[in-house]
């Protein structure tokens, strides 16, 4: 996706839509300009599973500038904004007429019946991506971290390819993100592409875009993000995804830096610097055959691996209150603090989805808190620290004798109740997680890959714990439930 313009909120970066619904949050990527239909009907750009939503509830402009408009909905669209009333300011509710549109800044909340929506920079822009504080800066506390940037920095100012490596979640976008702030081409555009989100068809249309006429659905000429990405940087997210045929043309984009539209007859001359991200060893999967020997050697100018966030415990205190500012900040609450308790178990956590499941942990804390103050009840980590990883947890036995004063995990409203036979706590704890997974998979249409992204979930994890709970893999395209 290419960079937006400029809101008037002077917000640069691509932007995402957050929708909190059904005790959970989910973010849909928002193109840089035109309409995304919101609503309970699947056929609306952004599906919401929510009974106050009507079919079709709103549709969203995007520009600049921004603005939202409601669709005659039963339960109607209300935007939640401050106003300064003196030395004082107050929470409104503007709501739209039906066929008119209402102006929409960057960071307000709109109800959608009883479901709050949120237009945020998406993550890895600037300004907004968990691992980033203030003004797009990186919060980089561990020594580790402070070498790898430092690093970084030099590598910026070099035209060489770069491969991140590091664990789901760990922060590869944000530290792509610097390594372009940081080079010549930081005036240019940065664009990333989920090499795992796309099938590869798509793929290839989205990365070397198309002529008219191409395929059935190509009824107009679209440049790829390589061309989009001219005098710029693409970031290849998930590069190890990428199936062979389209490995076999990208090699001969970087090989000749030329780019050729599916369906044209000439290819066209590119300026643009790669930055490849993968959770997999790379090198293995060459000496296994999935990932192309000569392919690898062209992405791996030099390498930069980044610590898993268990791994950098000094920055897991403020990259929280980073995270839990913002969504406060989205959901017109003065920012929360942190009961030391709180920081305490947040440190003691192992993370396996790194610093995107610390933002779905916080973000869901601030939502059940409804309070100034984190409580480590809000986390729902209480105990799940102390449990053994899914991929060796034997299955629910009967409940153990617990001291009286062990803590309890307050589970959200809508989550299901422990499973039969499952004992105390970890059972619970169980309970809720398969119920969340469940969840994710059906949102999903049954993509395992973007469930576990949605979970902020390591893929391998998200798939031992389908095996753990019993729950079936679906087919391709299907969804479970």
């Amino acid at each position: 996706m290419a960079t937006a313009k400029p809101t008037r909120n002077d917000v640069q970066g691509a932007l995402e839509l957050a929708v909190f619904a059904g005790g959970r949050v989910t973010r849909h990527p928002l193109p840089a300009e035109g309409r995304v239909s919101l609503g309970r009907s699947t056929e609306n750009d952004v599906p919401i599973d929510d009974s106050s939503v009507s079919r079709r509830h709103a549709i969203i402009h995007l520009g600049p500038p921004i603005a939202i408009e409601d669709l005659g909905s039963a339960n109607g669209t209300r935007l939640r904004r401050e106003r300064s009333a003196g030395p004082t300011t107050k929470l409104v509710e503007l709501q739209p007429e039906q066929g008119k549109t209402m102006e929409l800044s960057v960071g307000d909340a709109v109800n959608l019946g009883s479901t709050l929506i949120v237009i945020l920079p998406r993550e890895g822009a600037p300004s907004a991506a968990p691992g980033q504080g203030g003004q797009g800066h990186p919060i980089v506390l561990d020594p580790a971290m402070e070498r790898l940037y430092a690093l970084a920095e030099r590598v910026a100012g070099a035209p060489i390819t770069v491969l991140l490596l590091g664990e789901t979640g760990a922060g590869k976008e944000v530290l792509a993100e610097h390594i372009h702030r940081r080079s010549p081409r930081a005036q240019g555009p940065f664009v990333r592409l989920n090499c795992a989100a796309l099938s590869e068809s798509l793929l290839e249309s989205e990365l070397f875009g198309h002529e008219r006429g191409a395929f059935t659905s190509a009824v107009q000429t679209k440049p790829g993000l390589l061309e989009t990405a001219e005098k710029g940087t693409v970031l290849l997210d998930e590069v190890g995804e990428l199936p062979p045929g389209i490995q076999v043309k990208l090699l001969r984009v970087l090989e000749e830096r030329k780019v050729m539209r599916v369906g044209g007859l000439s290819p066209r001359p590119i300026d643009v610097r790669f930055i490849s991200a993968t959770n997999r060893d790379l090198a293995a999967e060459v000496k296994r055959g999935a990932f192309r020997e000569d392919l690898f050697f062209r992405l791996n100018g030099i390498a930069l691996t980044i610590p898993p966030l268990r791994a950098r415990i000094s920055e897991i205190a403020p990259l929280a209150r980073s995270l839990a500012d913002r969504t406060a900040s989205a959901l017109g609450r003065p920012a929360p603090a942190f009961a030391r308790e709180t920081l305490a178990a947040l440190e003691a956590h192992g993370w396996p989805g790194n610093i995107r499941e610390l933002r779905n942990v916080i973000e869901r804390a601030v939502v059940l808190s409804g309070g100034d103050t984190l409580l480590p009840e809000h986390l729902l980590l209480d105990a799940a620290a102390a449990l053994p990883p899914v991929e060796a947890r034997p299955a629910p036995a009967p409940a153990e004798p617990r001291p009286a004063t062990a803590p309890e995990a307050a589970a959200p409203a809508g989550t299901v109740p422990p499973a039969e036979g499952a004992g105390g706590l970890r059972g619970e704890l169980d309970a809720i997680e398969r119920r969340r997974i469940v969840d994710a998979l059906e949102q999903c249409a049954g993509n395992q890959t973007q469930a576990a992204a949605l979970l902020g979930m390591p893929r391998r994890t998200f798939v031992a714990r389908l095996s753990a709970y019993g729950i079936p893999r679906p087919r391709k395209g299907k969804a479970t439930r």
